[in-house]
């Protein structure tokens, strides 16, 4: 097993509260492993600059990538850390102790190229009931070792050694959609590299007040539902393959539009509101799957106007914080 550098490489745009957090905690364990830390500022304004810089670190690197998109920022990493042992992880997360080394010690106990850690949220104010009776922000957990075939990149170790002659990079087509990790991912375990989860690196996850609502919930939905579709299309190679992926979303689509529809109108029967709510989720989730298969693009990092691309339309979702 290789002794490659470690690098954790931080992705942000515009959060410099959590930024303040983030950076020193992530940083912590790094050094603990003779590793440094890599900001990447997707601001056009490059407002990280100054708190980044001015930590005066040496064990921290500041870059800016200008170019819209959170692909764009994810390729800007690649770009810059060689054949290091690279960790992907977001700036409104903060890990708890001993994660890194359970991520090293999961790759040097494998021997995968890619290892998955855990997120786990970490509400600002105390959810609502709703929120923990629909369990609307849980999100998955695995035994230690299990093989996974997707990944997001919010906590992601990648053995670049092994990574970069698979010649995979971040679409940016999916820059401002969400999804370019899960086609990432998808192209490493289709390119043959093992990719195996680690449940004891867990990082924390912040989530504001303002996404615990059910209009943001429906909305990850649609776009999560939407960038799958799109996802497996990509990686479709012929056109019969491309209308066989087609042709299973509609179904899978149809399915979930069906059955939510279906549990929707029960539990308002039965009086039961978050019961619905779930209803309501798997219907969008459909609708994405279902538009995803057509080549509808839902937008979920939304920019400005000045730094939004042409394509991206008026009407883009709020802005969560990252796809999975």
């Amino acid at each position: 097993m290789s002794c490659a550098p470690v690098v954790v490489a931080m992705l942000t745009y515009r959060r410099p509260a959590d930024l303040q957090v983030a950076v020193p905690a992530f940083l912590a364990q790094a050094r603990q492993h003779g590793g440094s830390l890599l900001v990447v500022d997707n601001d056009p304004d490059a407002g990280a600059r100054d708190y980044v810089v001015g930590l005066d670190d040496p064990d921290v690197r500041y870059v800016h990538e200008p170019r819209p998109g959170i692909a764009a920022g994810r390729n800007r990493a690649l770009d810059e850390v060689g054949d290091a042992l690279l960790v992907f992880v977001d700036d409104d997360e903060h890990p708890v102790d001993g994660w890194l080394e359970a991520l090293l010690e999961c790759r040097r106990s494998t021997g995968a190229a890619v290892v998955v850690g855990a997120v786990v949220s970490e509400f600002e104010q105390p959810p609502p009931e709703w929120v923990v009776a629909g369990r609307f922000f849980d999100r998955r957990r695995l035994p230690t070792g299990t093989r996974v075939d997707v990944a997001a990149t919010n906590n992601l170790l990648l053995d670049m050694a092994r990574v970069r002659p698979t010649g995979a990079r971040f679409d940016e087509a999916f820059g401002l959609s969400g999804g370019s990790d899960t086609l990432f991912s998808r192209t490493l375990v289709r390119s043959g590299l093992d990719m195996v989860w680690c449940d004891e690196a867990v990082v924390l996850d912040r989530v504001p007040a303002a996404r615990m609502t059910p209009e943001w919930v429906l909305a990850r939905a649609r776009r999560s539902g939407n960038s799958a579709s799109r996802a497996e299309l990509e990686l479709a190679e012929t056109p019969a393959r491309r209308a066989g992926v087609r042709a299973r979303y509609l179904v899978r689509g149809t399915v979930r539009v069906v059955g939510g529809s279906a549990r929707v109108a029960g539990a308002s029967l039965r009086r039961r509101p978050v019961t619905a709510l779930v209803g309501r989720r798997n219907v969008r989730r459909g609708l994405g799957m279902l538009s995803g298969a057509f080549g509808h693009v839902v937008y979920e990092y939304r920019r400005p106007v000045s730094s939004a691309p042409p394509s991206a339309p008026p009407s883009a979702p709020p802005s969560p914080s990252r796809s999975a």
